[in-house]
């Protein structure tokens, strides 16, 4: 018998798994219109290596040398992301706002601010930022996701099944995904499609369980 078979076939009482996923946290890659000094470019390289070996306090006090005028997109991004670690989600989104004066085009930037709108209760703003990411980066499933993850808060099941197929289309082996849709495949009374998309979860969880035995 499959591990979760009676929790997820039980379709009357599951709920939507509606957590923002996959925060963009450690690439540091630079993207900015931003042309920094070369003094500036140096402070840059070596805060993106305290990061990514997670000195994180380094990295910030590092990054705060860098002028307000000198910053790149992915500075600003990362003071965000550090923030948002610490629980400052007001400070954080002050830093992804400046993220994305220095290059509106910045995805990282909209998805993060996007996901803290989305966890905070806030499922509007969070559709206009996911809106902007996918503007800018179409193929990216994890921003289909997170908007259908919206509009499923919205009670909006039409448009979030839309933009759930959509992320299965790009990216197919992720769980949650079929698992909120088959959420909201309920919803929309269709019990057939939910059976089918919640076996499919099952099958995956199942696959990952295998893998870490």
């Amino acid at each position: 018998m499959r591990r979760f078979l009676y929790i997820l076939i039980a379709l009357l009482i599951f709920s939507a798994n509606c957590q923002a996923s996959i925060p963009l946290k450690k690439n540091t890659q630079k993207a900015s219109s931003v042309v920094q000094s070369e003094k500036y470019l140096n402070i840059t390289s070596q805060a993106n290596v305290l990061y990514a070996e997670n000195d994180i306090k380094g990295a910030f006090n590092l990054f705060l040398t860098i002028p307000e005028e000198e910053r790149t997109a992915q500075n600003w991004l990362l003071l965000g992301n550090i923030l948002q670690d610490q629980g400052k989600v007001d400070e954080a989104i002050f830093m992804y706002n400046k993220a994305i004066e220095a290059d509106d085009n910045f995805y990282k930037a909209h998805y993060n601010l996007g996901n803290i709108y989305l966890n905070d209760g806030r499922p509007n703003m969070a559709i206009e930022e996911y809106k902007k990411v996918i503007k800018i980066k179409p193929e990216y499933a994890y921003a289909h996701y997170n908007l259908g993850c919206a509009y499923i808060k919205l009670g909006k099941y039409s448009k979030a099944k839309f933009e759930l197929l959509t992320a299965t289309d790009y990216k197919n082996n992720v769980a949650d995904f079929h698992y909120n849709l088959a959420y909201v495949y309920k919803k929309l009374n269709k019990e057939k499609q939910a059976k089918t998309y919640m076996e499919y979860y099952n099958k995956l969880i199942d696959n990952q369980w295998g893998t870490n035995v």
